[in-house]
């Protein structure tokens, strides 16, 4: 069986722009928003059995504009949100850091699968944007668009074979046809 037809065993999100609304650098837990469907896609692996993760760049906090305290107020509060998930990962580095978790590098990925339990080959990455499809690739495991106005159209039109129009079909379709694939591009936040 070759690991794109593997069951997937734990979901892992993007968080802005793909979970909660996208407000640049937010370091306040009062502005965070769920998108429509993520508490229900959340909801739905978990009850799926499957593990579930946030992997989200981060720069401000490299950047000068919000602390990790920040950055963990906001993930505290948008998991209340999601009704719980089961771990938090952030990338605090700018982009011409050379880290290995900075998305579309796969550092954020394995550490998340890591955490889980589960094979990367059997992890499902839901992001917005090229760099999420790409971390998820360079870690082994499956990546699934799903485009938002700030996506990049050359982005959506690059991964259409593997997009879903919200997070919520992108977990309803893992769950029923877990093998998806496309081709590469490149885009990091």
């Amino acid at each position: 069986m070759s690991t794109d037809r593997l069951p997937v065993r734990a979901v892992l999100f993007d968080r802005d722009g793909t979970l909660v609304a996208d407000v640049p650098y937010n370091g306040d837990p009062d502005r965070v928003r769920l998108l429509p469907g993520a508490a229900e896609a959340v909801r739905l692996a978990r009850s799926a059995g499957l593990g579930t993760a946030v992997v989200s760049n981060q720069s401000g906090i490299g950047r000068g504009l919000l602390t990790p305290e920040q950055v963990h107020a906001v993930n505290e509060r948008a998991d209340q949100l999601l009704g719980g998930v089961g771990a938090w990962l952030f990338c605090p580095h700018t982009p011409d850091a050379a880290c290995s978790c900075r998305k579309p590098r796969p550092g954020l990925i394995l550490e998340a699968a890591a955490r889980l339990g589960a094979p990367p080959a059997r992890c499902l990455v839901i992001g917005d944007i090229a760099a999420d499809v790409l971390a998820a690739r360079a870690a082994g495991a499956r990546g699934v668009l799903v485009p938002n106005t700030a996506t990049a159209p050359d982005e959506v039109e690059h991964f259409a074979a593997v997009s879903a129009p919200d997070v919520l079909t992108a977990v309803r379709t893992a769950l029923g046809t877990p093998a998806l694939a496309g081709p590469e591009g490149s885009r990091s936040r």
